[in-house]
């Protein structure tokens, strides 16, 4: 008999609806490969230490307090996703890192030995110039995975 195709599955999240609908997706796949779902999250602290600096959240002495709301924050977010219905009967580990998300997305995927990482992108809808010159998590993740890549746009909203 052949191995399954997808064993292990990552699925990055950062809690907003494309990255929850990801995470849907990604559902959907372990469920149907019987594979392992890794659920991960990472504090941007290259963005945190930016809005820092620029005296934009918090003095830099607060810091490690910052970090430990952050992690609070994500770990109840990361509770609700995994409470909901959709996610019995499939085999999911939480995970959460901290630096620049797509160096911790592609250094997961490599280290876990992971078979498909599966991301919300918001397929160039996002309007942000610095994603115009820079390119998006999404982009540099299929660049940098070392493993299929399939990223999920937002659902298209129902026209009145």
């Amino acid at each position: 008999m052949a191995e399954p195709f997808f064993t292990r599955i990552l699925v990055p999240v950062d809690f907003s609806p494309c990255s929850e609908e990801a995470f849907r997706i990604a559902l959907t796949l372990a469920k149907t490969f019987q594979a392992e779902l890794l659920l991960l999250h990472v504090i941007d602290t290259s963005a945190l230490a930016a809005f820092n600096r620029l005296g934009l959240l918090a003095v830099p002495s607060d810091a490690q307090n910052q970090k430990r709301r952050l992690r609070h924050h994500a770990r109840l977010n990361t509770r609700r996703l995994l409470d909901s219905e959709p996610t019995k009967g499939v085999r999911i580990t939480r995970c959460l890192a901290e630096g620049v998300p797509f160096v911790e997305i592609a250094k997961m995927a490599r280290i876990e030995k992971v078979n498909l990482v599966v991301l919300g992108s918001y397929g160039g809808r996002s309007g942000s110039v610095d994603k115009m010159f820079f390119g998006s998590t999404a982009e540099k993740v299929v660049r940098t995975a070392g493993c299929p890549v399939l990223t999920v746009p937002l659902p298209p909203t129902p026209k009145r």
